[in-house]
């Protein structure tokens, strides 16, 4: 199982990428939680530039996560290669050491300013939707590989561990950014297990204390353990306004201008947004 996992890793995501991408798409169409604010011009752009994002990735970043996993067995680095735990402990714990990594990776690329330039691309969406998921700058991208593929040495993860949480992270992420209408009952429910999408939306807030809340990804424990977690926008779900104040117009759809995103400064004063040739 795990030799059929390694050497198709890449059709597997791709399929439930593309699998999950269209159902969430499906449901925004037939039952939205909120009136869509803009038209395909944004959804296409976001699909663009996570399209950039994977080529660049493969062409920047020496090895994918599974590899370094695979090198990290054969060379016994890592705790789990040192410690035997077993495999089930082992896989399980990946899984939730993992996510906490992501979570942090999350907080932190909130609170240091240069990380902030690089991360605010996914704030400045000015809609909520499954493409908002896909909504990531390379450079961000490229860190976050790097630092998952550190980690990955340093736990010792199984290879199959690094690929159902990869799966599992992608499939979830599109899930709980998606415009879609759960009945509340089963969204309070579902909260104990996996973030919602009515959960994570508050993060997208233009309200600062509601964008600094609730970072999970996938797992919602780290926001209630931490106390990130807010259960519900101020505004209302249908009425709170979605993005940064200081990021509005053309220049937060079209590609070109997402891409030149973290070069950008914002005057505190106006929070009018400006190249930096232009200060």
């Amino acid at each position: 199982m795990e030799q059929i996992l390694n050497n198709y890793e890449a059709l597997f995501r791709l399929g439930a990428f593309a699998s999950v991408l269209l159902l969430m798409l499906l449901w925004e169409a037939t039952d939205p939680r909120r009136t869509p604010l803009l038209g395909w011009n944004r959804r296409l752009n976001n699909l663009a530039l996570v399209s950039m994002d994977v080529v660049l990735v493969r062409l920047l970043v020496p090895v994918a996560t599974a590899t370094m996993a695979e090198i990290s067995i054969t060379h016994g680095w890592g705790l789990f290669n040192i410690v035997n735990v077993g495999f089930l402990p082992a896989f399980f714990l990946s899984l939730l050491f993992m996510d906490l990594l992501i979570y942090g990776q999350h907080v932190i690329m909130h609170y240091i300013p240069l990380l902030w330039r690089i991360h605010r691309l996914h704030h400045t969406d000015l809609d909520f939707d499954v493409t908002t998921a896909l909504r990531f700058h390379p450079l961000e991208i490229i860190l976050s590989m790097f630092l998952k593929l550190l980690f990955i040495v340093l736990i010792g993860a199984p290879v199959v561990a690094v690929i159902v949480f990869e799966i599992i992270l992608n499939i979830s992420s599109m899930f709980n950014h998606s415009n879609i209408q759960i009945p509340s009952r089963i969204d309070r429910i579902l909260r104990y297990f996996i973030v919602t999408p009515d959960m994570h939306r508050v993060h997208h807030s233009v309200i600062k204390v509601e964008t600094n809340s609730n970072y999970g990804f996938n797992i919602p424990w780290w926001d209630y353990i931490f106390r990130t977690y807010r259960p519900q926008p101020i505004a209302g779900h249908t009425k709170m306004k979605i993005g940064l104040n200081e990021f509005r117009g053309d220049k937060v759809v079209f590609l070109h201008w997402l891409l030149l995103q973290p070069f950008f400064s914002v005057e505190k004063e106006t929070g009018k947004e400006t190249l930096p040739e232009e200060n």
